[in-house]
């Protein structure tokens, strides 16, 4: 495992965006405007929410795709070289 903080993956995060979207369309505008929370114990959290955009709660986590989750998964693993899992709060 890496000592990366999470500046250090946001300075990269558009590369494994980019990957994303190399292979998958759909699944990079699934997380293009995810806000990375934090690194810890392998899991990489990320958020959604923005008060500029909904007013309230709008989490939906349970629409999103678990072969998307997978995709990104993978991708952070070839920019990055270590794997994580991708929790969103």
């Amino acid at each position: 495992m890496s000592d990366l903080a999470i500046a250090d993956i946001k300075a990269r995060w558009n590369e494994v965006l980019d990957a994303v979207l190399e292979t998958d369309r759909i699944a990079w505008l699934a997380f293009f405007d995810a806000r990375l929370v934090s690194i810890a114990d392998g899991v990489l959290t990320i958020n959604f929410s923005d008060p500029a955009k909904f007013s309230g709660d709008h989490n939906f986590s349970m629409a999103r795709n678990p072969r998307h989750l997978q995709l990104l998964q993978e991708k952070f693993l070839e920019i990055f070289g270590f794997p994580v899992e991708v929790h969103e709060v």
